[in-house]
């Protein structure tokens, strides 16, 4: 198999695909939807990041990708939808950059609270401004949280470590950790607390949610923290309230509009502006983040071309299942609809297989067949089952 691997990916990746067998093209930035089209023609398996995407476009233009790989937490830059519909599976990394998005979101709350930006760009320019004036701990301090996934609930045990009041608000009832208190409502969490942060995922019905009303029911002199999507914030609105001194400071990592790689300009209505931190993207960007991401998801990619296994994907059903060496797998990817499973094992039994074991999983439209036979695969079985109305996507794998 053919894989591309784009945006930088943890040279553990290559490593690893390559020692597995595939042939592995590296590519440092990202491409845009006909440069995508253009270097995908005989890909098997893409791997990407946040800033490549793969819409309904590229994958009906290029049928042969079978896998798509996120190397991060988010996959709203992939059509899920289409790759589904073209028996493209999708994997991605939910939990391996957490920590160091964490991290980052402490160093930055507690560099605004005591103005260590300010602070070091006067220190730069030869001015010593030993004052404690505007400088404050964060201990003691609210920090409201939206958004308390996998990165929200981790920051909001860290923080509670500070010793902050931690308050959360999610369209989910999710169960607190430590001393975190639920707010009812966005407008409750606004109100209550004296440093917000951002981490929604990146759903459509995202865009745009934060903005100038978002910002007035904020305290006075509050801080705030995007590191979740760019396009959840209306940035002018930010810009304003920082100029008018409503937003004390704030911690961007995430812009509507982002350089496709390392070096390319970069344009903000944000620059310039005191207690501001600007930062390129760089939440889960860390040695150890990028080394772990990389060994998940290739993982992920050996496991799915090895035996089938889609596990933890994202957009079709899960299955894992160990194969014996001999035997002869199908993978039959589905509608899901009543006796198609029936279906599929009528063409198996007049073809006279002998079937050792089968799993089904379904996931909303989709089921996914995963039957081992003791032998080879009866003559014309393959393009009987591919000629079946509900059939997606089927593969057959021999086991070595």
């Amino acid at each position: 198999m053919k894989v591309l691997l784009l945006e930088n990916i943890h040279d553990v990746a290559r490593e690893a695909l390559t020692d597995a067998g595939f042939d592995v093209e590296t590519r440092s930035g990202a491409l845009d939807e006909p440069e995508l089209v253009a270097a995908l023609e005989g890909v098997d398996m893409l791997g990407i990041r946040s800033k490549t995407h793969v819409t309904r476009a590229v994958l009906e233009a290029r049928p042969e990708l079978k896998v798509i790989g996120a190397f991060c937490i988010g996959t709203n830059q992939i059509d899920l939808d289409a790759a589904s519909q073209a028996g493209t599976v999708v994997f991605n990394a939910p939990f391996s950059n957490t920590r160091s998005v964490v991290e980052l979101a402490m160093a930055e709350i507690i560099s605004m609270a005591r103005h260590l930006t300010d602070k070091n760009a006067a220190l730069h320019a030869g001015v010593w401004d030993k004052s404690a004036k505007g400088a404050h701990e964060v201990r003691g301090r609210t920090l409201g949280i939206i958004g308390y996934g996998n990165i929200g609930s981790q920051l909001s045990v860290v923080a509670e470590a500070f010793g902050m009041h931690v308050y959360y608000y999610d369209l989910e009832d999710k169960l607190p950790l430590g001393n975190a208190k639920r707010c009812g409502s966005l407008e409750e969490l606004l109100t209550t607390c004296e440093t917000i942060t951002l981490h929604v995922d990146g759903r459509s019905g995202n865009a745009g949610n934060f903005g100038a009303a978002e910002f007035a029911r904020m305290r006075p002199r509050s801080l705030f923290l995007n590191l979740s999507r760019g396009f959840v914030v209306d940035v002018e609105s930010l810009r304003d309230n920082i100029v008018s001194g409503h937003i004390a400071g704030a911690a961007v990592d995430v812009f509507p509009t982002e350089p496709k790689k390392a070096g390319d300009p970069f344009e903000s209505v944000l620059q310039g502006l005191p207690n501001v931190i600007l930062t390129p993207h760089v939440g889960g960007s860390t040695e150890e983040a990028q080394l772990d991401i990389g060994r998940y998801v290739s993982g992920k990619l050996r496991d799915w071309a090895g035996s089938g296994a889609t596990t933890m994907s994202v957009n079709l059903p899960g299955v894992a299942a160990p194969q014996t060496a001999g035997d002869t797998r199908i993978l039959h990817l589905h509608r899901n609809v009543p006796g198609v499973l029936a279906r599929v094992n009528a063409i198996l039994a007049e073809g006279g297989a002998n079937i050792d074991s089968q799993q089904l999983s379904t996931k909303g439209e989709y089921g996914y067949a995963v039957t081992d036979l003791a032998g080879s695969l009866p003559a014309d079985t393959e393009q009987r089952l591919r000629e079946l109305e509900e059939t997606v996507e089927v593969r057959v794998i021999v086991a070595d």
